[in-house]
């Protein structure tokens, strides 16, 4: 026997070997818990362990049913039966009750408060009497239900139709941001529209109107950042008002969108000019709802040297600043005598 036939012998005994340890190890194999879980991954069957994880079940509890949109009173809406052209509709108004007709339903429907696949769901189970397996479809052609209005002091205002819902700050980024002249405060008047819902579980809606800090909406602060409702109107009021006037480099009006003292008032307005009588500077001031005028002094000199308070300015403050009165007088002077001498013709003297 040469070398080869003795090898051969020996090699088939091994391969058989490697077989049959491989075979009694399949059933093994299939039990380890990597192998499970993916077999049961395959099923659409969760493990025990990943039923429990905290990451799991705070994605399944995330998730909001209450954001997707209802049907409302005035949407419109196609609805398709699958190859049942004669019992589809096209553009259904959904009337002010929020119901529907459809043909062969004894009844209206119900349509307000429910989503597409509930509404859908509802009229197939309508039609099992006729339809065996009737496959429907719900569409919102046209958004009506749920306007709500932008004015005031934003840079695009107008109207707007939710189709989910949104928040406040979300709805001004539509409406192109608060303007420069905007104020401190935002206002929703909520409207008194008849609820057609009776979801238990939803917030009853509020109801008047609403103020919020603008600072905090846009900086999205929960308390300042509601859910818009259907028929509010947001408004966004123009800054209330301080002049400056008299002896200053830029006498101007100043919207009082935080609060602003005399002193910064004044170099708001380009600071002093020469010759004013700094420790008289003269706030007007007249209360809302009342005529009169009442009128406080400053004394600049003493507030720059921190023995005086710095007055906070209110809504339509005027602050005066004056000059000296022997100055204001040469001021005046020069003035009528100036224009007298330009008037007059000039010769050439050889």
């Amino acid at each position: 026997m040469n070398n080869r036939e003795r090898f051969w012998p020996n090699a088939r005994r091994t391969v058989a070997a490697r077989l049959l340890f491989c075979v009694s190890a399949l059933p093994a194999l299939l039990f380890i818990p990597g192998a499970a879980l993916g077999q049961q991954a395959l099923n659409g069957v969760a493990s025990p362990q990943s039923s429990s994880s905290p990451a799991l079940s705070t994605t399944s509890n995330s998730l909001k049913p209450d954001d997707r949109y209802r049907i409302g009173a005035g949407d419109l809406l196609d609805i398709r039966i699958l190859n049942r052209p004669q019992l589809s509709r096209d553009a259904v108004r959904v009337d002010g009750r929020g119901m529907i007709r459809m043909p062969f339903f004894e009844r209206e429907i119900q349509a307000a408060c429910r989503t597409e696949s509930e509404l859908a769901a509802e009229i197939a189970a309508g039609y099992l009497k006729y339809l065996k397996n009737p496959q429907v479809d719900v569409f919102i052609k046209e958004y009506n239900s749920q306007p709500v209005a932008v004015i005031g002091a934003v840079n695009t205002p107008g109207r707007f139709q939710l189709q989910r819902r949104v928040r406040l700050l979300e709805l001004l980024t539509f409406a192109g941001g608060p303007a420069e002249r905007a104020g401190r405060n935002i206002q929703v008047v909520h409207a008194e529209a008849a609820p057609l819902c009776g979801d238990a579980s939803s917030s009853d809606p509020e109801e008047g109107l609403s103020s919020y800090a603008l600072s905090e909406t846009l900086q999205g602060v929960e308390r300042a950042n509601p859910f818009v409702q259907a028929g509010d109107v947001i408004t966004l009021p123009d800054a209330e008002q301080v002049y400056v006037v008299g002896n200053v480099l830029k006498p101007s009006a100043f919207a009082l969108k935080e609060p602003i003292t005399v002193s910064r008032a004044i170099a708001m307005a380009g600071g002093l000019m020469p010759d004013t009588k700094s420790d008289r500077v003269r706030i007007i001031r007249q209360m809302p709802g009342s005529t009169v005028k009442t009128e406080i002094f400053v004394d600049l000199k003493a507030i720059d040297k921190r023995q005086a308070e710095d007055v906070t300015l209110l809504a339509n403050d005027i602050v005066d600043v004056p000059t000296s009165g022997g100055k204001r007088l040469l001021r005046s002077l020069i003035g009528a005598i100036v224009p007298s001498v330009s008037q007059i013709p000039v010769r050439v003297i050889p």
